[in-house]
Protein backbone atom coordinates (compact mmCIF):
# COMPACT_ATOMS: atom_id res chain seq x y z
CA UNK A 1 0.00 0.00 0.00
CA UNK A 2 1.21 3.51 -0.41
CA UNK A 3 -0.08 6.41 1.95
CA UNK A 4 0.31 10.27 1.36
CA UNK A 5 1.72 11.06 4.70
CA UNK A 6 3.49 7.59 6.17
CA UNK A 7 6.11 5.91 4.21
CA UNK A 8 7.05 1.95 4.73
CA UNK A 9 10.30 1.14 3.49
CA UNK A 10 12.34 -2.13 3.75
CA UNK A 11 15.94 -3.06 3.96
CA UNK A 12 15.94 -7.16 3.96
CA UNK A 13 13.39 -8.35 6.61
CA UNK A 14 13.61 -4.76 8.78
CA UNK A 15 10.98 -2.29 7.99
CA UNK A 16 10.92 1.83 8.69
CA UNK A 17 7.32 3.77 9.16
CA UNK A 18 8.45 7.33 9.21
CA UNK A 19 5.88 10.09 9.32
CA UNK A 20 6.17 12.08 6.20
CA UNK A 21 5.15 15.44 6.64
CA UNK A 22 8.07 17.87 7.58
CA UNK A 23 6.22 20.99 6.22
CA UNK A 24 3.66 20.44 9.80
CA UNK A 25 6.65 19.23 11.93
CA UNK A 26 4.84 15.49 11.32
CA UNK A 27 2.23 16.03 13.61
CA UNK A 28 -0.11 13.53 13.79
CA UNK A 29 -3.99 14.38 12.23
CA UNK A 30 -6.63 11.68 11.43
CA UNK A 31 -5.23 10.72 8.26
CA UNK A 32 -1.34 10.17 9.14
CA UNK A 33 -2.74 8.09 12.09
CA UNK A 34 -5.23 5.67 10.22
CA UNK A 35 -1.87 5.31 7.83
CA UNK A 36 0.43 4.52 10.62
CA UNK A 37 -2.26 1.87 11.80
CA UNK A 38 -2.05 0.17 7.94
CA UNK A 39 1.69 0.30 7.65
CA UNK A 40 2.00 -1.08 10.90
CA UNK A 41 -0.47 -4.23 10.13
CA UNK A 42 1.14 -4.45 6.95
CA UNK A 43 5.24 -4.61 7.90
CA UNK A 44 3.34 -7.19 10.52
CA UNK A 45 1.82 -9.28 7.39
CA UNK A 46 5.37 -9.19 6.09
CA UNK A 47 7.24 -10.38 9.27
CA UNK A 48 8.84 -7.63 9.37
CA UNK A 49 12.08 -8.38 11.94
CA UNK A 50 12.31 -5.44 13.63
CA UNK A 51 10.43 -2.03 13.37
CA UNK A 52 11.68 1.79 12.98
CA UNK A 53 9.43 4.59 13.62
CA UNK A 54 10.63 8.26 12.89
CA UNK A 55 9.83 11.56 11.65
CA UNK A 56 11.00 13.13 8.31
CA UNK A 57 13.23 16.26 7.80
CA UNK A 58 15.14 17.27 10.01
CA UNK A 59 13.51 19.17 12.65
CA UNK A 60 10.99 17.09 13.99
CA UNK A 61 10.35 13.16 15.08
CA UNK A 62 6.44 13.82 15.65
CA UNK A 63 5.72 17.42 17.39
CA UNK A 64 2.46 16.12 18.70
CA UNK A 65 -0.79 16.06 17.38
CA UNK A 66 -3.10 18.50 15.34
CA UNK A 67 -3.93 20.93 17.44
CA UNK A 68 -5.81 22.87 14.57
CA UNK A 69 -8.02 19.51 14.07
CA UNK A 70 -8.41 18.93 18.06
CA UNK A 71 -9.44 22.51 19.44
CA UNK A 72 -12.92 21.92 18.22
CA UNK A 73 -13.55 18.41 19.04
CA UNK A 74 -17.04 17.49 21.42
CA UNK A 75 -16.23 15.36 24.35
CA UNK A 76 -17.41 12.47 22.05
CA UNK A 77 -15.56 13.22 19.32
CA UNK A 78 -12.34 13.87 21.70
CA UNK A 79 -13.33 10.09 22.54
CA UNK A 80 -12.58 8.66 19.04
CA UNK A 81 -9.68 10.69 18.69
CA UNK A 82 -8.32 9.19 21.45
CA UNK A 83 -9.07 5.81 20.83
CA UNK A 84 -7.39 6.48 17.08
CA UNK A 85 -4.12 7.64 19.20
CA UNK A 86 -4.55 4.72 21.38
CA UNK A 87 -4.80 2.10 18.46
CA UNK A 88 -1.58 3.48 17.35
CA UNK A 89 0.07 3.16 20.12
CA UNK A 90 -1.20 -0.09 21.43
CA UNK A 91 -0.44 -1.27 18.11
CA UNK A 92 3.17 -0.01 18.33
CA UNK A 93 3.51 -2.27 22.06
CA UNK A 94 1.87 -5.30 20.68
CA UNK A 95 3.75 -5.30 17.02
CA UNK A 96 5.22 -9.03 17.35
CA UNK A 97 9.26 -8.05 16.49
CA UNK A 98 10.88 -5.50 18.80
CA UNK A 99 9.96 -1.60 17.56
CA UNK A 100 13.19 1.30 17.36
CA UNK A 101 11.98 5.11 17.67
CA UNK A 102 14.35 6.86 16.22
CA UNK A 103 14.26 10.51 17.74
CA UNK A 104 15.42 12.95 15.22
CA UNK A 105 13.92 16.18 16.40
CA UNK A 106 11.12 17.10 18.37
CA UNK A 107 9.07 14.61 20.27
CA UNK A 108 6.24 16.31 21.70
CA UNK A 109 2.67 15.18 23.54
CA UNK A 110 1.81 12.40 20.90
CA UNK A 111 4.98 12.20 19.64
CA UNK A 112 6.70 11.22 22.91
CA UNK A 113 3.61 9.12 22.90
CA UNK A 114 4.94 7.02 20.24
CA UNK A 115 7.77 7.02 21.07
CA UNK A 116 7.42 5.45 24.39
CA UNK A 117 5.02 3.09 23.26
CA UNK A 118 8.15 1.58 21.10
CA UNK A 119 10.69 -0.87 23.00
CA UNK A 120 13.66 0.90 22.40
CA UNK A 121 14.52 4.70 22.19
CA UNK A 122 17.71 6.27 20.02
CA UNK A 123 18.02 10.13 20.08
CA UNK A 124 19.99 12.24 17.79
CA UNK A 125 21.62 15.47 20.16
CA UNK A 126 19.22 17.72 18.82
CA UNK A 127 15.91 15.81 19.84
CA UNK A 128 13.89 17.45 22.54
CA UNK A 129 10.89 15.37 24.07
CA UNK A 130 7.88 16.24 26.64
CA UNK A 131 4.26 15.77 27.33
CA UNK A 132 3.27 19.56 27.33
CA UNK A 133 -1.16 18.25 26.58
CA UNK A 134 -1.49 20.40 30.01
CA UNK A 135 -0.59 23.56 28.77
CA UNK A 136 -3.43 23.04 26.42
CA UNK A 137 -6.27 22.35 28.44
CA UNK A 138 -5.81 18.70 27.98
CA UNK A 139 -3.80 15.41 29.43
CA UNK A 140 -1.99 13.15 27.62
CA UNK A 141 -4.47 10.80 25.94
CA UNK A 142 -2.36 8.06 24.09
CA UNK A 143 -0.66 6.13 27.19
CA UNK A 144 1.72 8.62 28.96
CA UNK A 145 -0.13 8.21 32.16
CA UNK A 146 0.64 4.99 32.17
CA UNK A 147 3.89 4.13 30.12
CA UNK A 148 5.84 7.56 30.94
CA UNK A 149 5.70 6.36 35.10
CA UNK A 150 7.28 2.72 33.85
CA UNK A 151 10.30 4.16 31.95
CA UNK A 152 11.30 7.58 34.29
CA UNK A 153 9.62 6.86 37.56
CA UNK A 154 6.63 8.27 39.30
CA UNK A 155 7.95 11.23 40.61
CA UNK A 156 9.62 12.34 37.28
CA UNK A 157 6.73 11.37 34.96
CA UNK A 158 4.37 13.89 37.23
CA UNK A 159 7.00 16.85 37.17
CA UNK A 160 7.06 15.84 32.95
CA UNK A 161 3.08 15.64 32.55
CA UNK A 162 2.13 18.57 35.69
CA UNK A 163 4.30 20.94 33.82
CA UNK A 164 4.51 19.67 30.54
CA UNK A 165 8.36 19.38 31.06
CA UNK A 166 10.41 19.29 27.96
CA UNK A 167 13.76 17.51 28.29
CA UNK A 168 16.65 17.77 26.09
CA UNK A 169 18.39 14.42 24.41
CA UNK A 170 20.67 14.20 27.52
CA UNK A 171 18.12 14.85 30.15
CA UNK A 172 15.84 12.10 28.43
CA UNK A 173 18.60 9.86 28.48
CA UNK A 174 19.03 10.42 32.28
CA UNK A 175 15.70 10.10 32.99
CA UNK A 176 15.59 6.67 31.13
CA UNK A 177 13.51 7.14 28.12
CA UNK A 178 16.36 7.29 25.20
CA UNK A 179 18.68 4.07 25.48
CA UNK A 180 21.36 5.97 23.83
CA UNK A 181 21.82 9.43 21.86
CA UNK A 182 24.39 10.41 19.38
CA UNK A 183 25.29 12.71 17.11
CA UNK A 184 22.83 13.93 14.73
CA UNK A 185 24.65 13.15 11.65
CA UNK A 186 25.01 9.32 12.70
CA UNK A 187 21.60 8.96 14.20
CA UNK A 188 20.32 6.68 11.20
CA UNK A 189 23.10 4.57 10.99
CA UNK A 190 23.37 3.60 14.73
CA UNK A 191 19.31 2.66 14.34
CA UNK A 192 20.37 0.99 10.81
CA UNK A 193 23.28 -1.11 12.82
CA UNK A 194 21.04 -1.73 16.21
CA UNK A 195 17.72 -2.86 14.16
CA UNK A 196 20.13 -4.90 11.59
CA UNK A 197 21.50 -6.70 15.27
CA UNK A 198 17.75 -7.34 16.30
CA UNK A 199 16.70 -9.18 12.63
CA UNK A 200 19.54 -11.05 12.88
CA UNK A 201 18.30 -12.83 16.21
CA UNK A 202 16.13 -15.78 16.57
CA UNK A 203 12.44 -14.13 15.76
CA UNK A 204 10.49 -17.08 17.61
CA UNK A 205 12.64 -16.38 20.61
CA UNK A 206 12.60 -12.50 20.16
CA UNK A 207 8.68 -12.66 20.02
CA UNK A 208 8.21 -14.62 22.94
CA UNK A 209 10.81 -12.19 25.02
CA UNK A 210 8.84 -9.35 24.12
CA UNK A 211 5.21 -11.16 24.68
CA UNK A 212 6.85 -12.13 27.95
CA UNK A 213 8.34 -8.68 29.06
CA UNK A 214 4.85 -6.60 27.50
CA UNK A 215 3.26 -9.10 30.45
CA UNK A 216 3.68 -6.78 32.91
CA UNK A 217 1.09 -4.22 31.59
CA UNK A 218 -1.73 -6.34 31.68
CA UNK A 219 -4.54 -6.14 34.09
CA UNK A 220 -3.46 -2.67 36.29
CA UNK A 221 -2.33 -0.88 33.11
CA UNK A 222 -4.81 -2.17 30.89
CA UNK A 223 -7.53 -0.99 33.13
CA UNK A 224 -5.34 2.84 33.68
CA UNK A 225 -5.36 2.91 29.89
CA UNK A 226 -9.09 2.98 29.76
CA UNK A 227 -9.31 5.27 32.70
CA UNK A 228 -6.97 7.81 30.77
CA UNK A 229 -8.89 7.45 27.52
CA UNK A 230 -12.17 8.55 29.37
CA UNK A 231 -10.46 11.72 31.12
CA UNK A 232 -8.82 12.67 28.05
CA UNK A 233 -12.10 12.95 26.41
CA UNK A 234 -13.72 14.31 28.71
CA UNK A 235 -11.86 17.51 28.91
CA UNK A 236 -12.54 18.71 25.13
CA UNK A 237 -15.22 20.83 24.93
CA UNK A 238 -13.74 22.42 28.65
CA UNK A 239 -12.94 26.30 28.56
CA UNK A 240 -9.52 25.53 29.30
CA UNK A 241 -9.08 23.40 26.30
CA UNK A 242 -10.56 25.60 24.04
CA UNK A 243 -8.79 28.42 25.41
CA UNK A 244 -5.12 26.35 25.56
CA UNK A 245 -5.72 25.23 21.81
CA UNK A 246 -6.68 28.63 20.53
CA UNK A 247 -3.91 30.42 22.27
CA UNK A 248 -1.71 27.89 20.66
CA UNK A 249 -3.25 28.38 17.22
CA UNK A 250 -2.94 31.69 18.06
CA UNK A 251 0.68 32.13 19.09
CA UNK A 252 -0.45 33.49 22.28
CA UNK A 253 0.04 32.71 25.99
CA UNK A 254 -3.31 30.92 27.43
CA UNK A 255 -5.34 32.63 29.77
CA UNK A 256 -7.28 29.32 32.18
CA UNK A 257 -9.78 30.07 33.98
Amino acid sequence: MSWDTVRLDWDGNVATLTVDRPEALNALNVETLEAMGEAITEAADEDARALVLTGAGDDAFIAGADIEYMKDLSTAEGQEWGELGHDVADALEAFPAPTIAAVNGYAFGGGCEMAIACDLRVASESAVIGNTEIDLGIIPGWGATQRLPELVGDETARRMIFLGERLDAQSAAEAGIFGEVVADEVLEDTVDELAERIAAKPAVAMRAAKQALNQRHEGSQSAGLEYEKRAFASLFGTPDQREGMEAFVEKRDPEFE
